[in-house]
């Protein structure tokens, strides 16, 4: 699998003023977008999400969101290791995703980072 980079999750209150924030600070503008009740906004290497706690909650399980070339290719590697495939791969506004369990535990999010048309 071939890792491009990785996004750091970050649960806010205020998600229009946390957008200015990181925005500043990596200066770059947010795309932003809904993830069911959440709004989402990538901001740079962030995702900033704010909304209901009970969808929060699941989110927060997520360690980081990993920037891959290809999820099919992803599945496969992560399926040979022994990684439990939780959701997708799925369409998103930001690419192709999949949600995996590592065999330690440990849950990632993998996004071919495609931008969908």
């Amino acid at each position: 699998m071939d890792i491009l980079g990785t996004s750091l999750r970050v649960c806010v209150g205020d998600l229009d003023a946390a957008v200015t924030v990181y925005e500043r600070l990596t200066g770059t503008e947010a795309i932003r977008f809904q993830r069911g009740g959440v709004a989402v906004a990538a901001v740079g290497c962030f995702f900033l999400m704010s909304g209901p706690e009970a969808e929060l909650s699941v989110l927060r399980k997520i360690t980081a969101t990993i920037a891959v070339k290809n999820v099919d290719a992803a599945v496969d590697d992560l399926t040979a290791v022994g990684a439990d495939i939780i959701a997708g791969p799925l369409t998103t506004p930001i690419g192709r995703n999949v949600v995996a369990r590592h065999p330690d535990g440990s849950i990632f999010e993998y996004v071919d980072r495609v931008q969908i048309s």
